[in-house]
């Protein structure tokens, strides 16, 4: 059992959250003076005084502007000379998912040049773009993709991290880049959080010590000679503060700890990375009892800046201050007049650079306010050599593209898929396992990278991903067929568990579907309710006499205990990225299982347990994990009912639901072609693509078509399990979706389902012409629009292979968003059938 929390830390969970204020008291005893590794340099403060005495305020407001790259050109840094941009998940140069090292090097040198052009904005301040490389540099295809935290914190070992976070920084140099937006340093207490597997553990000293192994990793060690240097990054600790620890596991809710709790369990990190000398800190999503953290002064300037001591610069997230009360993504003085230093203002950019101009001279943000904001942002760019290293495509690792991906990297990350795999259970000593046996390898999971690899990989949402978008990756199955082969056995791939000659023991590769943030926000930890297929698998396979290795993939702990009874030996491998060959030196014994549960494995759908808390009784306890030689503690029959599960006939479909939900998929069809939406912004033939913010971040999509060919965009799937248990031929169910139109369409608009027959054809109705009600909406406003089932001849939901398609061969812009099959709403416009 690995050691308990620190005392201190234990007792704060109990304390009340009554005990806790949130106004601008001062209770910044609470908070430490941090004896911050990076001290102040008088050379380093003279210069960005003389430079920032120089700026004009048009040069300084630039500097706190940080759009994304889909939205921006080379012309624009030209003209405005931004101190900042990024890329975010799935967004790519080009807008090609593919675009090799070479092409990012080539943007990356690109804005640096037009940054340093004084041609238009008199300003030769060099930018930097910043990335998110969570688990290695996730959005090149080919880079090495590690374990993501929530199976580094089941390895436990900070020296690794920093081994790992040092590798990271190699392949993001190799591609120009300045600056990583890591490391997560959440503390979750709800893991139906859509972003557990950000999170090390629930556990804060384990996230306090990787941390700041993660930090000096990406940066180097304050007090040596490479710190900043031509082989590293900046770092940020993110998210301040307390975004692990809100209501029910809300994605970017209410965390209402008391500031004691707020401090010892979801401030660890920040002790751990700032202290290390991390040179960023990314502002929070979440509130704290009500207040959004991007226009939280007190928390923000009082205590991070002015308690805790740090210098360095505050980030904010995806439109996060957008968030703030009287805000808009386009106009906030109230964030930085908060604290913030820099807004991440994706397409609103050129909006918020001139609102924000405005308001520093009509005095709304001071100008003191705003010099220290960016003499902030000076200071990093200085201490990171940025106005004396050579051009992005001139730095001595860029273009090394033997460093992406390399074999030594590579073997780096299989040392921490190795150390993060914990065992929940094994019979008889079922494991290891004899290379030499006919091995059955079953499961959806089993040769699959991209489902191994989870969320944030390639595409934001980890989703529309292929073995062939891993060169050099490994799935699961891989080595094990590798082990076999060279041990004289067999190892066989049957997805569905199908098999010609009774194998001698079954390895079965399962689990959840890729997901990032609030995509993957749950009501429950209920794995599989209600289509229960891969326990289906796992009965059919016991009940066939075969011993059965679960290898279950999954980004957080989940309730799984009816298919924990129908296996004989059950592995939590997480998410461990592109070195899945890694699983199968433990499963036959090369190498011993060191992983322990890095959080409490549930014993019930909706329980929470955190060790520490009055009535801690979890199923196995937070660093449970067995070795081969540790006897088996599991019985087959803990209890399967499902308390929490909902009658299904209430259910919705969620198809468009922050993002686009498995098990659909998004195509763009033009003329008779059709193209998987694999990144952020795509164009094919008569169509543009590009996901939007509705409420949070990327959680709509916008579509525009030009009128030449006749296109459109269609949410399909081909897997062929329920989406609903009841009958869904309920006339009271709709399609219900949300629609903003932007620019008026010149022909009709036709929205139609496709259901497969029992033939096997499909059949898709003519469809409803939305146009006439489009035409009646008021321009760039969010409307609930409603078409009733029987529009479409009442289809059997459980049949549709096509939910939502809308075509037109006309012009026009709209965006969606809230897509779903379901009881029709109030407040919605609900179509007659014509």
């Amino acid at each position: 059992m690995r050691k308990t929390l620190l005392s201190t830390v234990v007792a704060s969970v109990f304390l009340t959250a009554c005990a806790s204020s949130t106004d601008n008291a001062d209770n910044s005893s609470v908070w430490p003076h941090l004896d911050i590794a990076v001290k102040p340099d008088h050379a380093t403060e003279d210069r960005v005084s003389a430079l920032l005495a120089s700026m004009t305020v048009e040069q300084k407001v630039a500097q706190v502007i940080q759009p994304e790259i889909g939205s921006i050109t080379p012309e624009d840094m030209r003209q405005y000379g931004f101190g900042s941009y990024l890329n975010g998940g799935g967004s790519f140069p080009g807008s090609n998912k593919h675009a090799t090292p070479q092409e990012w090097i080539d943007l990356a040198e690109a804005m640096y040049q037009a940054s340093v052009d004084d041609s238009k904005d008199g300003s030769t301040i060099p930018t930097m773009w910043g990335t998110d490389a969570v688990h290695g540099h996730n959005n090149v295809i080919g880079a090495t993709l590690f374990p993501h935290n929530i199976g580094l914190g089941a390895a436990n070992n900070p020296a690794l991290m920093e081994k790992i976070a040092n590798i990271t920084a190699q392949e993001v140099m190799a591609t120009g880049i300045d600056w990583v937006f890591a490391p997560t340093v959440a503390v979750v207490r709800d893991d139906r959080w859509g972003r557990t597997y950000e999170s090390y553990s629930e556990d804060p000293d384990i996230v306090k010590a990787y941390a700041a192994s993660v930090v000096k990793g990406l940066q180097g060690h304050a007090d040596a000679g490479d710190f900043l240097g031509d082989e590293r990054v900046i770092s940020t600790v993110k998210h301040f503060v307390g975004d692990g620890g809100t209501v029910k596991g809300d994605d970017q809710g209410d965390n209402i700890a008391s500031e004691q709790t707020l401090f010892d369990i979801h401030a660890q990190g920040y002790v751990g990375g700032l202290t290390a000398g991390a040179q960023s800190v990314m502002a929070s999503f979440n509130s704290w009892h009500g207040k959004k953290l991007h226009g939280h002064k007190y928390l923000l300037t009082d205590v991070l800046k002015n308690r805790m001591g740090f210098d360095g610069f505050v980030v904010g997230d995806w439109n996060g201050h957008g968030q703030i009360k009287g805000c808009t993504n386009d106009n906030c003085a109230q964030a930085i007049n908060a604290g913030l230093d820099i807004y991440m203002v994706p397409s609103d950019w050129k909006a918020l650079y001139h609102n924000t101009v405005a308001q520093v001279k009509d005095g709304t943000i001071s100008s003191a306010r705003l010099d220290d904001a960016v003499r902030r942002i000076l200071r990093v760019k200085m201490r990171a050599g940025l106005f004396d290293k050579a051009s992005p495509a001139q730095r001595p690792l860029s273009g090394k593209q033997s460093l992406i991906g390399s074999e030594e990297h590579r073997k780096v990350a299989r040392q921490a898929v190795k150390e993060s795999l914990v065992l929940l259970k094994n019979k008889q000593n079922l494991l290891p396992l004899s290379a030499s046996a006919n091995i059955l390898v079953a499961g959806d999971a089993a040769d699959n990278i991209g489902k191994q690899s989870g969320g944030w990989t390639i595409t934001w949402q980890g989703t529309n991903n292929t073995n062939d978008d891993f060169p050099g990756g490994s799935s699961i199955f891989d080595g094990i067929s590798q082990y076999a082969k060279q041990a004289g056995g067999n190892a066989t791939l049957s997805v569905d568990g199908s098999y010609s000659s009774k194998p001698d023991v079954a390895i079965v590769v399962f689990g959840e579907e890729p997901y990032a943030e609030g995509v993957g926000d749950r009501e429950t930890l209920a794995y599989q309710p209600g289509n229960q297929k891969d326990l289906a698998l796992l009965k059919k396979l016991k009940a066939d006499g075969i011993p059965v290795v679960s290898v279950f993939i999954s980004g957080r702990p989940m309730w799984i205990n009816a298919e924990l009874n129908a296996s004989d030996a059950f592995v939590a491998a997480w998410l461990p990225g592109s070195e899945g060959a890694a699983v199968a030196e433990v499963l036959f014994g090369d190498a011993d299982f060191k992983g322990k549960l890095p959080f409490s494995w549930p014993a019930s759908p909706l329980q929470i347990a955190n060790v520490g808390d009055k009535d801690y009784a979890p199923l196995l306890p937070y660093g449970f994990g067995l070795t081969f030689s540790d006897k088996n503690v599991l019985p087959d029959n803990l209890n399967e009912k499902d308390e929490s599960l909902k009658q299904q006939s209430a259910e919705s479909v969620a198809i468009l639901q922050g993002g686009v939900r498995a098990p659909w998929s998004l195509q763009l069809t033009s003329e008779n072609e059709y193209k998987t939406v694999a990144a952020s912004a795509e164009s094919f033939g008569s169509i543009t693509y590009r996901t939007s913010d509705k409420v949070v971040q990327e959680d709509a999509i916008t579509v525009t078509f030009d009128g030449k060919a006749p296109a459109g965009i269609a949410f399909t799937r081909t897997e062929k399990a329920e989406l609903v248990a009841s009958n869904a031929h309920a006339e009271n169910r709709a399609l219900v979706f949300s629609v903003n139109v932007s620019q008026p369409f010149s022909d009709d608009v036709f929205v139609t389902l496709c259901s497969e027959q029992q033939d096997g054809d499909e059949a898709c109705p003519s469809g409803v012409n939305i146009a006439p009600a489009l035409s009646g909406f008021e321009a760039d406003t969010w409307q609930s629009m409603a078409l009733p089932l029987k529009c479409f001849a009442s289809p059997d939901i459980n049949t549709l292979t096509t939910a939502f398609a809308l075509r037109t061969s006309g012009s026009g812009t709209l965006s969606l968003a809230d897509v779903f099959i379901q009881q029709t709403p109030e407040h919605s416009t609900v179509l007659a059938c014509e």
